[in-house]
């Protein structure tokens, strides 16, 4: 029989919420205060096993959540690891591409599934270097993969971050990107209701993953069609405004244009950071789990018991 483990740890991959703070200059991720929100908040979800671990570095898993935006610059290979332009493969993508990476690999070519992203299978990735990590009780890579991951989560909770149009610029809308994930939360996401109770395990880890995309990707087209509209109706010369940012003076979105875009989204950002942040991935078996193997872990005083998934009919699929 073969073994398997739980990693509860893994909190993370289903986090967006936070991540909506970017400012426009930024616009291309999220931001570095959002990601940081992202790891911070992730941490006071975790169950009793894994809080106290989490807590005692809390400030590590909250500077590093920054770093995959970091690498950008230095890895030509990073970029396409925070979104994938799934509508690049035809209206039905969502269903016919393949979950798994040597998969889609066979069927579209490694060259062009980097050309156009790859955030859900680099997801599965995380987990996959995560889950070693804790099976070597190696607390750095723990920590830098924790970081990690939940960065990627939050990206591919992004609607503009799973499609070509990703700036409006097929559409004469750029700029919008920055505009939804950025400007709206700005204004309104001291209002926001964050709380979603304790994280939860999530069957299937990898499948959740393209959830988040395809959740993601269906919100596209209200993104893209409400600005449309509103500008239509709306006064030109009141669409933009200039503000002071630091010690630089901006044009962004004005104040009442984007309040009343958010009034025709209905909700939609708290809702995806809400769902977002309510998310956990973490692999379960499927035997009773008393029946589970397990193993015992007790690392950086006490870091409590840490179980890992082996997953070993996933692993195949993985490059």
């Amino acid at each position: 029989m073969r073994k398997r483990f739980i990693i509860p740890v893994v909190f993370f991959l289903g986090i967006f919420a936070w991540s909506n703070f970017c400012s426009p200059e930024t616009a291309q991720s999220w931001g570095f205060y959002g990601h940081k929100r992202i790891n911070r908040m992730a941490v006071f979800t975790l169950p009793p096993d894994m809080i106290g671990f989490y807590k005692k570095h809390i400030d590590f898993v909250t500077e590093h959540a920054v770093d995959p935006d970091k690498r950008r610059y230095g890895n030509p290979d990073e970029a396409p690891r925070h979104y994938i332009d799934i509508d690049h493969y035809g209206k039905k993508a969502l269903d016919s591409m393949p979950r798994y990476w040597k998969q889609a690999v066979t069927k579209y070519t490694e060259d062009t599934l980097m050309a156009y992203g790859i955030v859900p299978w680099h997801i599965d990735k995380m987990l996959y270097r995560l889950t070693e990590a804790f099976k070597e009780g190696n607390i750095d890579k723990i920590l830098h993969y924790s970081a990690d991951i939940g960065h990627y989560i939050g990206d591919a909770h992004v609607p503009l971050h799973t499609t070509e149009n990703y700036n409006g610029q097929l559409t004469g809308q750029h700029g919008i990107h920055g505009f939804w994930e950025s400007r709206v939360p700005e204004l309104e996401a001291e209002n926001y209701d964050y709380w979603t109770g304790r994280a939860r395990y999530v069957d299937k880890p990898q499948l959740k993953a393209w959830d988040f995309v395809k959740a993601s990707h269906l919100a596209v087209d209200s993104v893209l069609n409400f600005e449309k509209e509103l500008t239509k109706t709306f006064p030109s010369d009141r669409k933009y405004a200039f503000e002071n940012r630091g010690s630089s003076t901006i044009k962004t979105y004005s104040e009442d244009f984007s309040l009343q875009y958010s009034k025709m989204l209905n909700g939609m950002v708290e809702r995806r950071m809400r769902h977002g942040l309510g998310q956990r991935r973490a692999a379960r078996s499927h035997t009773d789990r008393k029946q589970r193997s397990k193993r015992l872990a007790e690392k950086s005083n006490g870091a409590g018991r840490v179980f890992v998934e082996e997953r070993e009919s996933e692993k195949s699929q993985r490059s």
